[in-house]
């Protein structure tokens, strides 16, 4: 333990975690209500399909979006039940180790990605880099990184580069 652990936060300090409090409550909502009402999803359930998405053959393993998404196995089965009755996702045993399970994103799970993901684009440029200069935007890259890995193992998950 730090001997500063035991020191309350300066006012400095307070008034910035109030900021980001605010924004870790704020962001996922508006997020979730653009979604919802143009696509029926929430940015959860965006998020696996995306990762499915731009995975080779629309497929990962199940573990593995669950640690992308950093959530567990079970709340990602939920999800993927959802998905799954609505023809976006289909489950399949991993033939390479049969203890795995592997989400496959559909053709219709597919179109569905395609036609939200523009309006979710456009909502997260207007919130987050409208609000930014370039530079602010590749600070808030750096320092959403170091927090992430203060919180939890692992890197956090960065999507493909495009070819």
């Amino acid at each position: 333990m730090d001997e500063r652990d035991d020191l309350p936060l300066t006012h400095d300090q307070l008034v910035i975690w109030a900021s980001l409090a605010s924004l870790l409550e704020r962001l996922p909502a508006a997020l979730d209500a653009q979604l919802l009402r143009d696509s029926g999803l929430t940015h959860f359930e965006q998020g696996i399909l995306q990762a499915l998405d731009l995975a080779p053959d629309r497929t990962l393993r199940l573990s593995t979006i669950a640690a992308y998404a950093s959530c567990t196995l079970s709340r990602l089965s939920r999800a993927v039940s959802r998905l799954e009755k609505k023809g976006w996702v289909e489950r399949h045993v991993d033939p390479s180790d049969g203890r795995f399970t592997l989400g496959v994103l559909t053709d219709a799970g597919h179109r569905l990605v395609s036609a939200s993901t523009p309006g979710h684009q456009a909502l997260v440029r207007q919130l987050v880099f409208d609000a930014l200069t370039a530079a602010q935007a590749r600070q808030l890259g750096e320092i959403s990184r170091r927090i992430a890995t203060a919180v939890g193992p692992g890197e956090p998950w960065s999507p493909p580069a495009p070819e």
